[in-house]
């Protein structure tokens, strides 16, 4: 493999997986959205500025016609597709409407258009909740908003490439890790908690993965993965109660972390849900009923299912999510 194009290069995910494809002498080439107040221009803080065998284009690909993106494409033996809207979206009711726009229509085109261009291995980042949606059929999350349009990406991807190219798909846990001058996600639980003087958390638990982990990953679904496989990738596995406490005894703060049953948070999470549709016409991606079903289980991940095949290295999750709440703090104190 010689050139891959990552949609997204300057982003989270599309950073390290760029790092991992120049360990192997792979070549890349990347598109991300240009800043809009400096629109079709690459700046300085570009985190991929300077690095060698990296060509960085600066444009909207949703709005290039079909022939523009073939005409990038055609040089690339393989597409890394990262783009999306995650479960975190508040979307206006039905929330259905908004994914399937947002995460299906999108990845169906570039799937598509990589084929005509003649790509042979594109890997699209999914969700583990793909996977638990499979692993949990009784618990019925197939149906949220997120989850059933995350699941029909799949399908569409692996129906645009049939006989045409290897689709194959990572679904991604909780992530860890750090990128320069970017806040992660997690300050959101860092601000629960430190806010609260009692964190409420469900019994069960998820897999964990760095940032780096997702970029080997990737490059091993190009390098070695076969049409319509999905990759579950985990490293560690944590309780919603250790995740919890790691980041109380981070911030040095006396929130009590209280495990919840099924039957104190059901209630209070169906009136989240209600309260948002009834005012203001929106539903979670994943509803908040969904989330207490799902947080009651563990949904666990062992490395050795795909870890060797993807060539993808252990890594000490729990001291790399220390080192990214310890990061978050030093952002909020700049």
């Amino acid at each position: 493999m010689n050139k891959v194009f990552v949609l997204g290069g300057t982003g989270f995910l599309g950073y390290y997986t760029v790092q991992e494809l120049l360990k192997k002498g792979i070549a890349v080439k990347t598109l991300s959205l240009p800043p809009k107040e400096d629109a079709g221009t690459i700046t300085e803080e570009n985190p991929l500025a300077g690095l060698d065998n990296v060509e960085i284009l600066v444009n909207d690909i949703n709005a290039m016609s079909d022939e523009d993106v073939v005409e990038m494409l055609k040089d690339c033996d393989g597409f890394v597709y990262g783009a999306g809207a995650d479960e975190r979206v508040q979307a206006k009711a039905p929330a259905k409407r908004f994914y399937y726009e947002a995460n299906v229509l999108p990845t169906q085109r570039m799937v598509r258009l990589a084929g005509k261009a003649g790509v042979k291995h594109f890997v699209i980042f999914g969700s583990y909740f793909s996977e638990m949606a499979e692993r949990f059929p009784d618990l019925g999350i197939q149906d949220s908003p997120y989850i059933n349009t995350r699941l029909l990406q799949e399908q569409l991807g692996f129906a645009e490439g049939e006989g045409i190219m290897d689709v194959t798909v990572i679904r991604l846990p909780y992530i860890f890790g750090t990128m320069k001058n970017r806040m992660p996600l997690w300050q959101m639980f860092v601000d629960r908690i430190r806010d609260n003087a009692v964190y409420p958390v469900f019994k069960g638990g998820t897999a964990c993965v760095t940032a780096k982990q997702v970029g080997q990953a990737a490059v091993g679904a190009l390098l070695h993965g076969k049409h319509r496989q999905t990759f579950a990738i985990g490293d560690t596995n944590l309780s919603y109660e250790e995740f919890a406490t790691i980041i109380k005894e981070e911030l040095n703060v006396d929130t009590e972390i209280k495990v919840l049953t099924f039957d104190e948070g059901f209630p209070m999470y169906k009136q989240m849900d209600e309260t948002l549709l009834n005012d203001a016409g929106r539903e979670y991606g994943i509803p908040m009923e969904t989330i207490c079903r799902v947080q009651q289980e563990y949904c666990y991940l062992n490395y050795n299912d795909t870890f060797p095949q993807l060539g993808v290295e252990k890594e000490n999750i729990r001291e790399v999510f220390r080192e990214t709440i310890r990061y978050i703090l030093e952002l909020e104190n700049k």
